[in-house]
């Protein structure tokens, strides 16, 4: 049975998701709108107006390094559910391949640890096989397993 992810990891997935979204950048394109209009405000009583000016440009420049990052996001997201879902055909298409697969970027980081295990027990398996071109995968090996298993109990 799948544990339940964390609480930080479930509000870090959220939050990456959230923040490749359209209403973040709406919010932040929102943000930036507001400022535009009340900044002037600020700068009438400003004493150095050079130093206003400076201010103008240092935040303008973080501005647009702020707003890029929610793009970049949305654009990860993005391509990295689409890889994912081609991934997935793949998997499910190519016979003998494990199913496990599927979907393996919502298991919670544990899960995917215990599979990264098997898989660095399948490749000691496939490492120490004399035939290099023989493919493997967790079930066969899972099943060997139990097969060599049952030979020493009887034995």
């Amino acid at each position: 049975m799948p544990r339940k992810p964390g609480l930080l990891e479930r509000f870090a997935r959220r939050a990456t998701m959230w923040t490749g979204s359209s209403a973040a950048f709406a919010l932040a394109a929102g943000s930036i709108f507001v400022w535009l209009f009340t900044y002037p405000l600020f700068v009438r009583w400003s004493e150095t107006p050079f130093d206003s000016w400076q201010l103008v440009i240092n935040t303008g420049t973080t501005i647009i390094t702020f707003l890029m990052v929610f793009l970049i996001q949305r654009a990860q997201n993005k391509d990295s559910q689409a890889i994912h879902l081609k991934l997935n055909e793949l998997v499910a298409a190519i016979e003998g391949a494990s199913s496990r697969l599927i979907n393996v970027e919502d298991l919670s980081e544990q899960e995917v640890q215990t599979l990264h295990k098997y898989y660095c027990r399948l490749y000691e398996l496939a490492r120490s096989d004399e035939d290099l071109t023989k493919s493997h995968s967790v079930e066969e090996a899972a099943g060997r397993h139990k097969v060599k298993s049952r030979r020493r109990m009887t034995a």
